[in-house]
Order: C-alpha cells, then structure tokens, then sequence
C-alpha cells in the first residue's frame, strides 16, 4: 500500500463502516460486477485482506453495504420520518435521488443483479424488508395501519418514481406525484385526522 493510501486508511474502529461506505460507492460506479474485495479496498484505502477479514466472502460484503445503505436512504427520503404527518411520508425523496451523495441506483443494481444471481436475493430480501417495515410503522403513525396491500402500494409508488427519476430525470413530475399521493392517502383518515 502506498503512502497516500495509507494517509487516509481509517483507523481500527472506522473501518468496517469506511469498507460498507466504500462497497457502496463501488456498486453505485460499477456496478455488482465490479464489486471485487480489491475494488474496495482501494476505495477505502486499505487492504484487500481486510475485506476479507471483515466479511468473509464477497455476498456478505454485498448484504450488510446495501443494509448499511438502506439506513441511510430510509433517512434521506424521510419514508419514516417519524412525525405521523402525511406531508412527511416521502418527503425527501426526490432530493435523495439528486443529493449525488445518496447513490440511490445501488438498491436497483442489486435487484437487477438478483435476477442473474439468486444467491442474491437474500439481500433483496433485506433490502425491501427494511423498506416496507418503514412505510408499514408510517402508516400506522398517520393512521393508516392494518392494511398491508396499501403498504405495499405506497411504497411501490414511491420506488417507482424513484426509478422514474434515476433514467428520465423527472424531479417535478415526481414532487406532483408524492402530492397527489398524500392527497389520496388524506382520502382514507377520518376528516379529523386529515
């Protein structure tokens, strides 16, 4: 390892983030299939072994980066924010997707790659998991709980318009959508929770 690598290593306890940080970053600029141990230990500016040595073998490195990216895009889209406010539900989303340092094409290059690789679709699994419970414990603050097929459907509306957004670029669109959505969402509280 060169000096400049070595300069901005991570120290012992920031590592295994600084690595899930860097496997991420690598997934959103190269995609699944150039997610190799060396690919991100140079990301992160440390050795391959220490990949490894983390994470045993490449598809866990796979499934704990796009859990540790969930988090942070549950947080940046603001699909549980937590308020029990419907004008909160999805809030952030369309600056998730335009905020570069969110990489949300991550989520739908493992999806894709899910499809070629079925060993993969534990990771899926997790990843829209983590998603759905989100939107499930919103609901249920807004005061929408019990009903699985809506949870099902917002979060799906809202995926899409993030997909719809990663190839067309269509941010206004997308801020009338998640309105017209609340608007439809307020349609089902009784008037004195809308």
């Amino acid at each position: 390892m060169d000096n400049l690598a070595s300069s901005r290593a991570p120290g012992h306890g920031e590592r295994r983030a600084a690595l899930l940080s860097a496997a991420v970053r690598v997934l959103d600029r190269d995609g699944m299939r150039g997610l190799t141990y060396r690919s991100v230990a140079q990301e992160a500016g440390v050795s391959h072994g220490l990949v490894r040595h983390h994470f045993g073998s490449r598809d866990a490195l796979i499934h704990e980066a796009v859990l540790d990216h969930a988090e942070r895009s549950l947080q940046s889209t603001r699909l549980e924010s937590g308020t029990g406010r419907l004008a909160d539900l999805g809030a952030g989303t369309t600056r998730m997707v335009t905020d570069a340092q969110n990489l949300p094409g991550v989520d739908y290059e493992l999806v894709l790659e899910a499809r070629r690789r079925p060993e993969l679709a534990p990771a899926v699994h997790a990843l829209y998991d983590r998603y759905l419970d989100a939107t499930r414990r919103e609901l249920a603050r807004i005061g929408l709980a019990d009903d699985e097929p809506l949870v099902r459907l917002v979060f799906a509306a809202l995926d899409g318009l993030v997909i719809q957004m990663l190839v067309f670029g269509c941010v206004d669109e997308a801020d009338a959508a998640i309105a017209r959505l609340h608007e439809l969402l307020a349609d089902r509280l009784p008037p004195e929770a809308r």
